[in-house]
């Protein structure tokens, strides 16, 4: 792994924060993430802070992967960091840049982080997937390899008063076998978004959820919108901001 300092120091800072807060993170799937050539990271979205658990993944086996943020966050300390991590910023005005850039990095060697659902997923549920994650996956010719991590809502999501001190959270970390690019960009989008609902079940399989919790799923017991319900919320929610920015 090609040193990067900046990486280096948020990736030792990522660990003390996981120390301080009591975090357990249970992994399976580890040799999934290869050691070297391109691959697309697909991972499920419920947290605020769940990149630091992917990166640190990434790390276990060598790689520093690149995440694909906002654009607008380009400025400041943020932009500082993206810089040196060398994220690739998302400009929805201008995708086609964004997504060019996404695939040259995967032909380049990197593993590149998506999140197919695009956005925070209030009912804790997986949302209906952005083509995006495979269209890249048959440019670049490179496999996508599905992630799950659940738990990490816990901490820091929206609508939910976030828990930064220590609280010993269980976190599951599920990643499946690497899918080829092998189907056609929608038929590759049901694939990769069947294979991570199955690894969302294994994740969720024996982890203690008490009824009636806000963070666990309608379907569970919890009282966590649906997924219709938290549509309507997503909608509210951008009409808010459209009328904000006029």
């Amino acid at each position: 792994m090609t040193r990067e300092p900046v990486y280096d120091i948020l990736a030792g800072l990522a660990r003390t924060i996981f120390f301080a807060q009591g975090l357990r993170l249970d992994t399976e799937g580890q040799a999934h993430i290869p050691r070297s050539g391109g691959a697309v990271l697909a991972v499920n979205h419920t947290a605020y802070l769940d990149f630091t658990e992917v990166g640190l993944i990434g790390r276990k086996s060598g790689r520093n992967v690149r995440f694909m943020m906002k654009a607008e966050l380009e400025h400041g300390i943020v932009g500082f960091l993206m810089k040196h991590c060398k994220a690739i910023g998302v400009d929805r005005a201008a995708g086609a840049e964004s997504y060019a850039r996404a695939v040259a990095a995967l032909r380049a060697g990197e593993v590149v982080v998506v999140y197919p659902e695009a956005t925070i997923s209030r009912s804790f549920e997986l949302k209906e997937f952005k083509s995006g994650a495979a269209r890249m996956a048959i440019d670049a010719d490179v496999p996508i390899i599905p992630l799950i991590i659940w738990g990490a809502h816990r901490i820091w999501t929206k609508d939910i008063p976030k828990r930064l001190g220590y609280h010993n959270f269980p976190i599951n970390i599920r990643i499946g076998d690497p899918i080829a690019p092998e189907e056609p960009a929608d038929e590759l989008t049901a694939t990769l978004r069947a294979r991570m609902s199955e690894l969302l079940d294994r994740a969720q399989r024996d982890y203690p959820m008490p009824a009636r919790a806000r963070w666990v799923p309608a379907r569970l017991g919890g009282t966590a919108p649906t997924l219709e319900e938290a549509a309507v919320l997503e909608q509210e929610e951008l009409a808010r901001r459209r009328a904000e920015n006029r």
